[in-house]
């Protein structure tokens, strides 16, 4: 029988047979992808009413000045319903440091309506391109890239009500807020609870008489925390209450209550009929000041808890979510944002260090209004195809191919169940928070993707290189020991 002619071998550049030319094996140096030279690769995991946690993977190509847009290609990496009910909140624990010798590997806790809360171990770093397993088939187009190393690591079942918000402070504690009232700490190394903080139930105010609602029924819950970089300090606002509530975490106990005043209840449009209770909290990056959401504005508060500005979208909408971005200007000083998501689709950037002063009665001595934050910049709208309600978002930086810029990528989840990536380069922003005219519009839209949920909650994170020494720990965990013991004792019992 003649010899087969052996087929020459493509190029280690040349293109794989889906015709991707991105997915070539990059070059390696000392055993390591170039961080440099690598493509950013985000992972978004979405959360819905329909129950499903649906995780996706969107690779960015071409990120580059020379490039007039970055490409994304999106594919699936799971899929499954993660509670008995509705998907309410999401949190991930902080990347691990570079050389560190932790496991790359970031926990995800999701919390639900059914007073679950799931702890998931995801990958850090996406699937290397040897490594990947032959494509699934798919009744959609949708690609499927599932990585092994994700797993579930235990549900947590210390609740009796709704799961609210969740936190990673540190990538061995998960703080977590329910309906019950309290929020409770969990030690990851092995998913016990070490303390619980209880805050009081708040008083039933302008309760109609003849309300069928039964004792124990009415407004309750923590709606939402924030813990001071410092990790010594934590605020808490919740449902029924007007007020935030300070607790020492250095002893577990109360630090003090907050009561909202009239004026600030008054400058985000909260009247008497209205719950006035704070929705979102979040404290900024440097921990100089703390931003509370209400349903139509926020308001920013200093070190002292003294109102400093408000936000108020114009045109007046509903606000859903809010965030802190710190930008380091020309000079290398450190610029703070907020960054707000409306009903109608937008997400705006406040600077507050710059404040409008709100025009009063020259015969009026009563104390200042509160001032307006500055808003400088705006992504989406009407005009860039976004007019759904943005339900959260986050944001994230990543350099481009050169290592050269560095950009902007915000990832937008709506109600619909779009989730839209947006390219903003940093040079764009900053030239919009130095010249404090009118909000400009920018970012790009390069993406979408269609989950088919109602999505309620998103979290994502930019992916670290593959390296060589997860690959050889994911092999030898991988490898199959056969049933030869198992057969062996069989025959000595048959025996």
């Amino acid at each position: 029988m003649a010899k087969r002619k052996r087929e020459t071998e493509p190029p280690e550049n040349a293109t794989r047979n889906n015709g991707d030319a991105n997915s070539a094996k990059l070059p390696k140096t000392n055993g390591h992808v170039d961080v440099k030279t690598t493509s950013p690769v985000i992972q978004i995991i979405a959360g819905s009413y329909e129950r499903v946690l649906h995780g996706i993977t969107a690779s960015i190509s071409n990120v580059s000045s020379s490039e007039p847009a970055p490409s994304v290609k999106f594919a699936d990496t799971f899929l499954f319903n993660a509670h008995a009910s509705a998907v309410r909140c999401l949190a991930l624990s902080p990347l691990p440091e570079p050389d560190s010798s932790e496991a790359q590997s970031v926990f995800l806790a999701t919390g639900g309506s059914d007073e679950k809360i799931n702890v998931y171990s995801l990958s850090a770093s996406p699937v290397s391109e040897h490594d990947k397993t032959p494509a699934m088939p798919s009744l959609g187009n949708n690609m499927i890239s599932e990585n092994p190393r994700n797993r579930e690591l235990g549900t947590l079942l210390q609740h009796t009500s709704n799961i609210t918000t969740l936190h990673f402070p540190t990538r061995s504690k998960l703080l977590a807020g329910s309906e019950d009232n309290s929020i409770s700490v969990t030690r990851l190394r092995d998913l016990s609870v070490v303390s619980t903080i209880k805050a009081p139930r708040p008083k039933v105010q302008g309760q109609p008489s003849g309300d069928t609602a039964p004792p124990g029924a009415t407004p309750a819950g923590v709606n939402d925390f924030a813990v001071h970089p410092s990790l010594k300090l934590m605020v808490s606002v919740g449902r029924g209450e007007r007020c935030m509530r300070l607790w020492n975490l250095v002893t577990g106990k109360k630090a003090g209550v907050l009561n909202f005043s009239r004026e600030v209840l008054q400058s985000v449009k909260e009247s008497k009929y209205s719950s006035g209770e704070g929705r979102r909290i979040r404290w900024s990056p440097d921990g100089s000041e703390f931003a509370v959401s209400f349903e139509r504005g926020a308001v920013v508060f200093g070190e002292d808890s003294k109102a400093r500005c408000k936000v108020l979208p114009q045109p007046l909408t509903k606000l859903h979510q809010i965030s802190y971005l710190s930008l380091p200007d020309d000079s290398g000083r450190e610029v703070t944002l907020l960054a707000v998501s409306t009903e109608d689709g937008r997400i705006l950037f406040y600077h507050t260090d710059k404040i409008s002063p709100v025009p009063t009665d020259n015969g009026n001595a009563k104390e200042e209004s509160i001032l307006e934050a500055s808003c400088r910049a705006q992504v989406g709208g009407k005009s860039a195809g976004m007019s759904g309600r943005i339900k959260d978002f986050e944001l994230l930086f990543s350099k481009d191919n050169l290592g050269k810029s560095e950009s902007l990528y915000i990832v937008a989840a709506s109600s619909d169940g779009t989730i839209r990536l947006v390219h903003l380069p940093l040079s764009d922003l900053r030239n919009a928070v130095a010249k404090g005219s009118k909000a400009a519009q920018l970012g790009t839209v390069i993406g979408s993707y269609s989950t088919g949920n109602r999505i309620t909650c998103m979290k994502a994170f930019v992916m670290l290189p593959p390296s060589d020494e997860d690959e050889d720990i994911e092999a030898e965990g991988d490898e199959f020991e056969g049933f030869e013991e198992e057969s062996d004792e069989s025959e000595s019992d048959d025996e």
